[in-house]
């Protein structure tokens, strides 16, 4: 039974990968902050513990800050000394305030590249002794297609390519230990998060009717789908996957988003030659 950890892991799409982890037998390990983030309407952790008490599952849900190493220390110790191991990281935890460098303070600026970056590499630093010590592990790194550029999202956008950039190092880094890391990408246009309705004022109503492309299902993505592809690759089926960018909703990673469905123009027929 593997062992996981999610940073973000108590509201949004965080919750969202530790009840499907739970869901298929791991023990997870989910942390985050009671007070909401800039930007994000995420706060507390009652209704990751309503969901998984309604399916009958169970998970650690503790409180702490990604971006402090005291917090980060104290949760692997709490994880080593209730589970004896770390199989999985979800490097998960984000805030992402809209503004160009104009528009985004010093501060401002320092708090995402902390939480963002800073964060999954506090993390990634602390499970990895254990993950080596153990012969491997499974690092996941929750990205953005803003980590290739996008308007408007200036400090976001660096602290995404920054995670795209770092997790790549990283692959190389460990790859004679077994340690996998790869990057998983929601994208889709409307998956529902803490951080793409606080964008929108809170108001859900106001995000989940603007236009939106969709995936090649036919249907926005939901957090379902990204937890489905954050669940494969921890898992031994991506036992030969490291360094890998998995985009969930399609395009994200490739300058995004797909433009809207074109009218339809009828097919010309071939001219019959006589």
């Amino acid at each position: 039974m593997s062992v996981t950890i999610v940073s973000g892991g108590t509201f949004g799409l965080g919750a969202g990968i530790v009840v499907e982890l739970a869901r298929r037998g791991h023990r997870v390990v989910a942390f985050g902050l009671s007070r909401a983030q800039v930007s994000s309407t995420a706060e507390g952790s009652d209704a990751l513990q309503r969901e998984l008490q309604a399916q009958g599952l169970a998970a650690d849900v503790l409180e702490a800050d990604v971006s402090c190493a005291g917090d980060v220390q104290r949760v692997v110790a709490h994880t080593l000394a209730r589970h004896g191991r770390i199989d999985g990281l979800v490097n998960n935890a984000a805030i992402g305030p809209l503004g160009t460098v104009l528009d985004t303070d010093e501060a401002l600026f320092d708090r995402v590249l902390a939480v963002n970056l800073k964060g999954s590499y506090l993390m990634s630093r602390a499970v990895l002794p254990s993950m080596i010590a153990q012969g491997g592990g499974s690092i996941v790194n929750i990205g953005s297609g803003a980590g290739w550029g996008k308007p408007g999202m200036a400090a976001y956008a660096a602290s995404k390519g920054g995670i795209v950039a770092l997790s790549a190092a990283m692959a190389y880094d460990h790859f004679h230990e077994h340690v996998r890391v790869n990057v998983a990408i929601p994208g889709g246009g409307g998956i529902v998060t803490g951080m793409s309705v606080g964008r929108f004022g809170g108001d859900v109503e106001r995000f989940v009717s603007r236009p939106a492309h969709g995936t090649v299902a036919g249907r926005p993505a939901s957090g379902r789908d990204l937890a489905q592809a954050v669940a494969f690759l921890l898992s031994d089926e991506a036992a030969a996957i490291s360094g890998t960018v998995i985009d969930v909703g399609c395009f994200s990673h490739q300058g995004g988003p797909l433009q809207a469905r074109p009218p339809s123009v009828p097919t010309p027929h071939p001219q019959t030659q006589s």
